[in-house]
């Protein structure tokens, strides 16, 4: 699975962030119309592999009458070449929202192809991040600040090939400006690690800190009953252009970086291990509104 950044899931605990705020109009909120249709192109480097996909998604009521959009994704491509996603991963509908009611859920990871996972985790970030700073209710003009701590870790483990993986971050979140005549909000969110990360650490030598905070990501894949044991330090930073009419996304950059410290074992205790190694994870992603 080459999805290795927490863009993952701010979600582990994201969906109650803000359980206790009445939600109240503001800049940034999404005005819904039943039955709109959007289709976005997402485009990633990982590490200089390039890959596109597309999503497709219609905007629908749920039963309390809550609006949520429905994505389906298709078009995939590696390095240039077209990957011909499974059926079950085709039939794979991602609900996202940005109704302040309503966070969107968490996938089942379990039910998609693993090339898949990156794009519906990082697409479920752009739209995570834009509802956290919507709820907020605090950005109205350019340059106000909304700081959030959520040391609370979020998961990408898939139960197969990754048996753990977590992150954990604080949201530093500013509204960067307003552009009034072309309709255009812009927004920064920066995903920093806390002062006190609570990922789970399994093995004594994942605690020594591999860059300049606490270790607040970790990963842990097996095959043919080996392990590779990650763990080391995330930060990425989202930016995002939001139409003021209706409050879609229009474009989004997620820059991501990841300090590690690798070791490969031979136990799931993690205990009998290879001499550790340095890796950075560099990922760039792109997703843009088509007209």
């Amino acid at each position: 699975m080459k999805k290795l950044a927490a863009s993952l899931l701010l979600l582990g605990g994201f969906p109650w962030l803000f359980a206790q705020v009445v939600p109240s109009p503001g800049l940034l909120n999404r005005r819904y119309q039943e039955g709109e249709t959007m289709v976005y192109r997402m485009k990633n480097i990982n590490n200089g592999r390039r890959s596109e996909i597309q999503a497709t998604g219609v905007v629908k009521r749920d039963s309390r009458g809550q609006y949520l959009e429905e994505y389906a994704w298709s078009n995939r491509t590696l390095d240039g070449a077209p990957f011909n996603l499974p059926p079950k991963s085709m039939q794979f509908r991602q609900i996202l929202s940005l109704d302040p009611g309503m966070p969107s859920p968490i996938p089942n990871l379990s039910e998609v192809h693993p090339t898949l996972i990156g794009p519906i985790t990082d697409f479920l970030t752009f739209y995570a991040d834009l509802w956290l700073a919507t709820r907020s209710g605090k950005l109205k003009a350019a340059g106000d600040h909304l700081y959030h701590e959520h040391a609370t870790p979020a998961s990408w483990a898939d139960g197969n090939r990754v048996v753990l993986g977590e992150t954990s971050i604080d949201f530093d979140i500013t509204l960067t400006g307003v552009d009034q005549a072309g309709k255009i909000a812009t927004l920064l969110v920066k995903h920093v690690p806390p002062k006190r990360p609570e990922v789970r650490l399994p093995a004594a030598w994942m605690n020594e800190a591999v860059a300049d905070t606490p270790n607040n990501w970790v990963q842990v894949s097996k095959s043919d009953g080996k392990y590779t044991a990650m763990v080391g330090k995330e930060t990425f930073d989202v930016q995002l252009k939001v139409s003021l009419v209706d409050g879609k996304i229009l474009s989004g950059t997620l820059e991501n970086q990841v300090k590690t410290r690798v070791r490969d074992c031979l136990d799931a205790a993690l205990m009998s291990c290879g001499d550790p190694r340095p890796r950075e994870i560099l990922r760039q992603v792109d997703i843009s509104l088509v007209p």
